[in-house]
């Protein structure tokens, strides 16, 4: 199984995931209506991609009182069902990353779903700051990161 997994930093803060989300999704570009968020402060320079991280026991999923988010077996991403959605919320609030959005204009809850496994955010960012890679290999990226951030580290207290 496949998931998203973002390296805050090489985000530019360019907001092309959200666009191409939104355009994907919606055929209009608005980051509004985007399943990616860039969280930024601006001032400090620092921008970080907030994604749904399809949670292996989904809050969203549990709370939903007419089951509108199911789980698609082949690509791993909690989907919702907009015609069973009844846009109460619920979803967004239960959301541990808050990355449930909701779209006042059609009163359905948004979610990633992964773009049905071509993930579009991650076809499009220049940076590359958020890949699209196998479950199991997340561990040996996140000790590699780890890795260059104490020799980072190391370097600057010489």
């Amino acid at each position: 199984m496949k998931i998203l997994v973002t390296n805050p930093e090489k985000c530019s803060g360019c907001r092309i995931c959200e666009i191409t989300c939104s355009y994907f999704h919606e055929q209009i570009f608005n980051p509004a209506k985007a399943r990616i968020q860039i969280v930024s402060n601006k001032k400090e320079a620092i921008f970080y991609p907030l994604i749904c991280e399809q949670c292996e026991k989904a809050p969203c999923s549990e709370v939903c009182p007419v089951k509108a988010i199911s789980k698609n077996d082949e690509t791993g991403a909690w989907v919702v069902d907009v015609k069973k959605c009844i846009g109460c919320k619920m979803c967004v609030q239960a959301c541990p990353a808050g990355i449930m959005n909701f779209d006042s204009d059609a009163g359905v809850s948004m979610k990633c779903d992964l773009c049905s496994g071509d993930t579009q955010c991650v076809k499009y960012c220049p940076m590359g700051a958020i890949e699209y890679i196998d479950e199991s290999k997340i561990s040996l990226k996140r000790k590699s990161w780890v890795g260059k951030k104490i020799l980072a580290t190391v370097s600057e207290s010489k």
